[in-house]
C-alpha cells in the first residue's frame, strides 16, 4: 500500500491569474479523503479476509506484499504520466478517472468473489488484491499533484499539511464504516460498494472545481519525455542528493514500524488483545471475542483519527510560527511510535483501553511521517523552482513513497516468516518488537538529518540539479 505525503508543483504549466482561495484548494484535495478511507479499510482487513477465504495465516500476511511491490512501481509511473499527459481533459484528471474506474472493477470483484465462487474465491481474491493496490496508487498520485498545481508558492506548505489533515478525516470516516457491522469481514462487498460511491462523488466534485489547462505537445516535446518512462530519468538526480538518501533510509525504517500498526493492528486487537479467532465456529466464545476486538479496533481508529487531526494542526502552527528545525519535530514523533510499539509487545496484554492508547501514540508518528519529510523536500524544490530550474516533484514525492513501500515490504516478509513458525497472536507481539526497534533506528537517524536548505547556491552548481542543501 502506498503511502501518503504531499506533492508540490511539478514544473509543468502554471495556473494563470490570482491564487485560489484555501477553500477551493481544500475541495480539490478532498478526494484524498476517499482514498484514505479505502486505505484505512483495506489495510487492516486484507490479511483477515484472506484467512476468512481459507488461506493460512502466513500466506494471508505474505499476500500483503502486493501493496509495497505495486506501489513501488505504480507511483512513479503514474506520477510520470500525469506530469506529461496531453489529453484535452488535462494531465491529472485522466489518470484520476482511469484509477477510479479500475478501482471500482477490481474492488467489487475482490470483495464479491466469495458470493460467486464460494470456497474457490481465494484464487480470484488474492490476485485481484494486487490489481486493487495498483488502481489505488494510480488514483492517489495525481490527487496530490493536482492540488499543488493550483496552489501558489506561498500556499504549498498549506497544501502539504492539508493532505495530512484530510488523511486524518479519511481515517475517521473509514474506521466509522467498520462499526456498521459487528464483523466487517462478513460484509466486505457492502462496505467496498459504499467506499466506491464515496470516491465517485468526491472525484465528480473535484472535476467540477478544478478546470485544468491541457498540456500542449510543444511543452512536452523534449526527447527525454517522449515515452511514459522518460521522466523517470530525473529520479537519478534526486537520489544523488545526500539529503534524499538520508530521508530515504529514514522513511524506509519508519515504515517497517508503521506497517505493523497500519496493516496488522486489527489482527492484534482481535487475536492478541481479545483472544479471538476469525475462523472460530459461529456463536463460539472466540468468534464473539474476534468481533469485539474488531469493534474495539474501529473505536481506536476513530480516536487516533481525531488525535491525528489535532496533532496535524499543532504541527501546522509550530512550522508556521517558530523556527524549530524539521528534524527536531520529526524525531520525537518517531520515538513516540517506538514507545507505543514496545508497550504493545510487552505490557498491553489483554487491556483494551491500553491498546487504544498505544494505537493513538503510533498515529503521531504517522502524522510526522506524512508532513515533515515532504515539507522539507518541498522547501528545497521551491528554491530550485525560483531559480528557474526544472523540477518534477510528483516523481520526487513518489520516490519518497517508494521508500515507504520498501519498509512495508520488509516488515511483511519478516512477519510472514514469524507466522510460519509461531501462532498468530504470539507472532504479532514479536512483530511489534521489530517495529519498535525500527522506530528507534529511524529516530536516531533523524537527529542527524541535515535539514537546513542552502540559502546561497554557488554559481558552479549544475542547472539540472533538482535541489541543493548545505
Amino acid at each position: 500500500m502506498g503511502g501518503g505525503g504531499a506533492v508540490v508543483s511539478t514544473g509543468g504549466p502554471k495556473r494563470e491569474g490570482p491564487a485560489l482561495p484555501a477553500w477551493k484548494l481544500f475541495l480539490i484535495a478532498l478526494p484524498q479523503l476517499g482514498v484514505q478511507v479505502l486505505w484505512s479499510f483495506i489495510g487492516p482487513f486484507s490479511a483477515p479476509y484472506m484467512k476468512h477465504l481459507g488461506a493460512p495465516a502466513y500466506l494471508a500476511t505474505l499476500n500483503n506484499v502486493a501493496g509495497p511491490i505495486t506501489g513501488f512501481f505504480t507511483g512513479p509511473l503514474a506520477g510520470a504520466y500525469s506530469d506529461t499527459c496531453t489529453l484535452k481533459m488535462g494531465r491529472r484528471r485522466p489518470v484520476i478517472l482511469f484509477g477510479l474506474v479500475s478501482f471500482g472493477i477490481a474492488g467489487l470483484v475482490f470483495s464479491g468473489a466469495e458470493h460467486v465462487l464460494g470456497t474457490s474465491a481465494i484464487f480470484v481474491a488474492a490476485p485481484m488484491y494486487w490489481a486493487l493496490d495498483v488502481t489505488i496508487n494510480i488514483m492517489q498520485t495525481p490527487h496530490r499533484a493536482l492540488a499543488a498545481d493550483f496552489a501558489s508558492e506561498e500556499q504549498q506548505s498549506l497544501v502539504q499539511l492539508m493532505f495530512v489533515f484530510i488523511g486524518g478525516c479519511g481515517n475517521f470516516v473509514g474506521f466509522s464504516f467498520m462499526t456498521i457491522y459487528d464483523n466487517p469481514i462478513d460484509h466486505m462487498l457492502e462496505l467496498m460498494g459504499i467506499i466506491f460511491i464515496l470516491n465517485l462523488g468526491l472525484v465528480v466534485m473535484q472535476y467540477v472545481v478544478a478546470k485544468e489547462t491541457p498540456l500542449t505537445r510543444d511543452e512536452n516535446a523534449s526527447k527525454d519525455n517522449k515515452s511514459m518512462c522518460g521522466p523517470l530519468s530525473g529520479l537519478g538526480d534526486a537520489m544523488s542528493n545526500p539529503v534524499m538518501k538520508h530521508l530515504a533510509f529514514i522513511q524506509s525504517m519508519v515504515w517497517i514500524g508503521l506497517m505493523c500498526w497500519a496493516a496488522y493492528g486489527g489482527q492484534w486487537f482481535a487475536n492478541s488483545v481479545f483472544e479471538g479467532d476469525a475462523n472460530a465456529p459461529k456463536g463460539s466464545k472466540k468468534e464473539e471475542n474476534y468481533a469485539a476486538g474488531m469493534q474495539e479496533f474501529a473505536f481506536g481508529g476513530q480516536v487516533k483519527s481525531i488525535v491525528s487531526i489535532f496533532f496535524t494542526l499543532l504541527v501546522m502552527f509550530i512550522t508556521s510560527n517558530t523556527n524549530i528545525r524539521p528534524r527536531l519535530i520529526y524525531a520525537p514523533t518517531i520515538f513516540c511510535g517506538a514507545a507505543a510499539s514496545f508497550m504493545a509487545s510487552i505490557f498491553v496484554g489483554h487491556h483494551a483501553n491500553f491498546a487504544v492508547l498505544c494505537m493513538t501514540m503510533a498515529e503521531i508518528t504517522m502524522v510526522g511521517c506524512f508532513s515533515v519529510p515532504y515539507g522539507l523536500v518541498a522547501s528545497m524544490n521551491e528554491k530550485a523552482a525560483r531559480e528557474g530550474k526544472t523540477v518534477s516533484t510528483a516523481l520526487q514525492m513518489a520516490l519518497l513513497n517508494c521508500c515507504v513501500t520498501v519498509g512495508q515490504q520488509v516488515f511483511t516478509m519478516i512477519l510472514a516468516f514469524i507466522e510460519s513458525r509461531v501462532e498468530l497472536d504470539k507472532a504479532l507481539l514479536i512483530g511489534f518488537s521489530v517495529a519498535g526497534a525500527a522506530f528507534v533506528t529511524s529516530g536516531v537517524a533523524t537527529l542527524f538529518l541535515n535539514d537546513r536548505v542552502e540559502q546561497d547556491e554557488p554559481e558552479s552548481t549544475s542547472k539540472d540539479a533538482t535541489v541543493t542543501v548545505a
